[in-house]
C-alpha cells in the first residue's frame, strides 16, 4: 500500500481559513461505507442519523495556547516555541524554530521576561526540552502570552481563541484540536441526548504526530508518535452498553476513534484505563468497537485519510473526496464534516 494511493487534488481556495459564525452551520457529507452512496446535508442533520441506544464518543481534550514567540536572551533573535508534552519540574518537550539558535544552555525570554525558557537537552527528531521559570501560575502566564497553535495551512489570525476548542473541552493538554468536535453546540448535544443517545467523554491529548506528513513510500513503514489517552469508568460503561445492546458506537473524530480502539480488548470491550498510544489505523485494520465516524476532510496522503479509508474503503473515500471538491466543500480544521455510516 503506497502513500500516493491516498492523494487527491485540492484547490487552495477550498482550505477553510476561518471558523463559521455558527459552529453547527457547516455542511455534512454522508457516506454509506457499504454501498459508497453519498448524500449532502447540513451538520445539524446528524441528528437524523442517530438512534436511541447509540453512543456518541467525544474527545474532551483542551488545546492550550501552546505557541510562544520570544527572543534569545542577550540578542534580538526571534525564537518560536511550540509546547508538545509536559514533563516534570516545569520542563516541556517542545518544537523550536529555528533550532540552530536553540542549543542547550540557550535562554529565551517571552513577554519581556514574564516567562523565561532554558533549553536543557535535544531529544528525538531535534525536539528540545525546555525548563520554564515564571512568577505565579503557569497556565495563567501561558494564557496571557501564548497563541493557539493553528496548523500551517491556516494563514488567518484567529480572533477568538475559544473557536479552536470544542464547547466540551475540559482537560488541558493538546497541541492541536480534535476538529470534528468543533461543529457541536450545547444545544445540539442536548438534542442528541433527548433522542436517547449516550454521550461518552474520553480524552486523547492530540500531539503533532497525528498530523506529521507520511514521508515513506510504503504506508506500513510509517511510525506514529505516542499520545496520552484516558478512558473513565463512566465512558467505558456507556460504550460497552451500546456495543452489547445492539446500539452503535459513533466516534466524533479520529482521535476518539484511536482512543477507544487502543483501549478495547479483542472482544471490543473497554474498561477504565489510561496510557500512551501509537496506534496507526490504515486499510486492512479490523475495528473492534467503532461502527460510525463523524470527521472532517483531511490532508492528502495523511494518516487521517488512511484511517477513514480503513473504515469506509479507499475507493469509497477517494470518490467522496472528489465529490466534496466538486461540490466545493470547505476542507481541514475549520472546514465541513463527513459522517460515515
Amino acid at each position: 500500500m503506497k502513500r500516493q494511493d491516498f492523494y487527491y487534488d485540492l484547490p487552495e481556495e477550498l482550505i477553510a481559513q476561518d471558523p463559521l459564525q455558527d459552529r453547527s452551520g457547516s455542511r455534512l457529507l454522508v457516506l454509506d461505507k457499504k454501498s459508497g452512496e453519498i448524500s449532502h446535508h447540513v451538520f445539524t442533520d446528524v441528528l437524523d442519523y442517530l438512534k436511541e441506544g447509540d453512543c456518541l464518543v467525544i474527545n474532551d481534550t483542551k488545546v492550550i495556547p501552546a505557541r510562544l514567540i520570544g527572543s534569545k536572551v542577550g540578542t534580538d533573535a526571534k525564537i518560536e516555541i511550540l509546547l508538545l508534552k509536559r514533563k516534570e519540574n516545569n520542563v516541556w518537550e517542545t518544537l523550536v524554530k529555528p533550532g540552530k539558535k536553540a542549543k542547550p544552555g540557550t535562554k529565551i525570554s517571552f513577554g519581556e521576561g514574564l516567562l523565561i525558557g532554558e533549553v536543557i537537552d535535544v531529544v528525538e527528531e531535534g525536539n528540545r526540552l525546555v525548563q520554564f521559570t515564571y512568577d505565579g501560575i503557569f497556565e495563567e502566564v501561558l494564557d496571557q502570552l501564548g497563541q493557539m497553535p493553528l496548523p500551517p495551512y491556516i494563514t488567518h489570525q484567529l480572533k477568538d481563541k475559544s473557536r479552536y476548542n470544542t464547547v466540551y473541552a475540559t482537560h488541558d493538554g493538546s497541541a492541536a484540536a480534535p476538529t470534528a468536535g468543533l461543529h457541536f453546540t450545547p444545544q445540539l448535544l442536548e438534542d442528541i441526548q433527548k433522542k436517547g443517545v449516550d454521550i461518552a467523554r474520553v480524552t486523547l491529548h492530540v500531539g503533532l504526530g497525528t498530523f506529521r506528513p507520511v514521508k515513506v513510500e510504503e504506508v506500513t513503514d510509517h511510525h506514529m508518535h505516542s499520545e496520552f489517552y484516558q478512558v473513565s469508568e463512566d465512558a467505558a460503561e456507556k460504550i460497552n452498553r451500546a456495543h452489547d445492546g445492539g446500539g452503535r458506537v459513533i466516534c466524533v473524530g479520529t482521535t476518539s476513534c484511536r482512543t477507544i480502539e487502543s483501549a478495547a480488548d479483542e472482544a471490543g470491550h473497554l474498561k477504565a484505563c489510561s496510557g500512551w498510544t501509537e496506534i496507526f489505523i490504515y486499510p486492512g485494520y479490523q475495528f473492534k468497537v467503532l461502527d460510525c465516524l463523524i470527521t472532517n476532510f483531511h490532508l492528502p496522503e495523511s494518516t487521517l485519510i488512511m484511517l477513514v479509508s480503513a473504515l469506509a474503503g479507499r475507493e469509497n473515500v477517494m470518490a467522496a473526496y472528489e465529490e466534496a471538491v466538486k461540490e466545493r466543500y470547505r476542507f481541514f480544521s475549520f472546514g465541513d464534516a463527513m459522517l460515515i455510516i
